[in-house]
């Protein structure tokens, strides 16, 4: 994450966004409960529009 948006922003999107795709949870949450980094990269990915290329 920090490569695409930078370590601070990547930091607060990944601790303050909640994503719906990922049990209406934020990407920390998720990973703490168990879901695969994989599903919550590309949950933060299709929120975000990084580029298929990026993800």
């Amino acid at each position: 994450m920090r490569d695409e948006f930078g370590s601070m922003r990547a930091e607060a999107v990944a601790r303050d966004h909640v994503f719906a795709a990922i049990g209406g949870r934020s990407a920390v949450e998720a990973i703490e409960a168990g879901v695969s980094v994989r599903k919550v990269w590309l949950a933060v990915c299709e929120e975000y529009d990084v580029p298929p290329k990026r993800r």
